[in-house]
This record gives structure tokens, sequence and C-alpha cells, in this order.
């Protein structure tokens, strides 16, 4: 039986990580930690999981690629919200964990899809949700996390980021998760519908980052 969270989340998995290129708050390149999916199912096995891994989840034409049926911006500029997801599955634990299409922290464009990317970002959103559902990992994504507005500039629309309020919400309903409640129950408590209902809200916020995305490049 996999350790629980509590045990998990102290683990230090640094050790295991390669090292990628990112850019800070000021667009400086720096090295930052990741964990690959090969090492995270590893270390998961290592602590007590038996069965552990993850499938692309495809829409009704067999694609693992999703989008919205617009498309924004114009010419070689053009983006239609690409999204993947995956099935995770860990012993009895089994969950979908679903993602923007991105590069770095810039959407990807029609003109510059390809496998390779949407592999990657399968691979990412599974090491990202046994993070959030396992603990394993996840202080690397506190890491990552842009720091908080300085005093005084919290006004600033600059350093609100509709991503971290994303990532808030989707920690705080884990938190309701791993303490018994579904995520219906959780959207009824919250007069939100359904769990359905929820998880269109989480896909409406990346949608939102991408569409601001894209009128700064207009």
């Amino acid at each position: 039986m996999i350790k629980p969270y509590d045990e998990l989340v102290k683990l230090d998995v640094k050790p295991f990580c390669d090292m990628r290129d990112a850019k800070d708050d000021k667009g400086k390149v720096i090295k930052v930690p990741y964990l690959n999916w090969a090492e995270c199912v590893r270390l998961l096995h290592e602590n007590g999981a038996e069965v552990v891994y993850f499938e692309p989840i495809v829409n009704e034409k067999g694609s693992s690629l999703f989008h919205t049926d617009r498309v924004f911006g114009e010419g070689d500029k053009t983006n239609q919200c690409y999204e993947v997801g995956v099935h995770i599955t860990i012993d009895d634990l089994k969950f979908d964990m679903r993602g923007p299409l991105m590069n770095g922290s810039n959407p990807v464009r029609d003109n510059s899809i390809s496998q390779q990317r949407i592999w990657n970002c399968q691979t990412r959103l599974f090491v990202k949700g046994v993070a959030m559902r396992t603990g394993l990992g996840f202080p690397l994504w506190l890491d990552e996390e842009k720091a908080e507005p300085k005093e005084g500039l919290a006004d600033d629309l600059s350093f609100h980021d509709v991503r971290k309020i994303k990532e808030r919400i989707e920690r705080l309903v884990t938190v309701k998760l791993d303490g018994g409640l579904s995520l219906d129950e959780i959207a009824q408590k919250t007069n939100m519908g359904t769990g359905d209902d929820v998880r269109e809200l989480l896909r409406q916020c990346i949608k939102l980052y991408n569409f601001e995305g894209m009128l700064k490049s207009l």
C-alpha cells in the first residue's frame, strides 16, 4: 500500500531530478529541477505502490488533443486553447488530470504543435497529478510558483495570475478529496452544481489566461 500524503510530501525528490531551463520574474534564464515521469513511477513503487501507470485521455475522434471550436489570433499566430489530459492509476486511486498545451509560459500555436510537445505535456501532467494527489514531489511545484506580490504591489494587476488562482483552488479541492468528499459533494456544498461544473470552471481559468496572452500579442 502506498504511503500516506503526509509522508510522501516530506520525501526529498531533488536528488532524483533533472534540470531544465526556465525564466525568473525578471526574465533571467535559471535552472530548475524537475522530476522525470519514469523516476516518479519508480519512486511510487519504492514507497508502496504496486500498480502505477497513466494513459492519454482521448476525444470522440480518438485524438489526445482537445481544443475550442473558436480560432484565436490571425496569420501564423492562431491558437485554439489546446489541452491534453491523462488518466492516472495508482493502485485503487484513479483520477484524471487535464491541462493546457504550453510552451514554457506561452501557449502553443497552431504552427508549433508537435507530438513531442503533446507527450511532454502529458508526462508533466502525470507528475503534477501525482504530486497533488499523493504529495510526492509537491514541494517542487511550490518552488515553481511565482512569489506572492510584495507589500504595496497587490493592486498592480500585472502581479495577478489566473493560473495561480487555479492552482490554489486545485490544492484546496485535493485536500477536501483526501478528506473523503467526492467532487460532486464539493460542488453541491459550494453551490457549483456538479463535479463536471467544477472541472469546467478550472478549464475556463486556463482559457482566460490564454485569451489574455492572445490579446497581448495582437
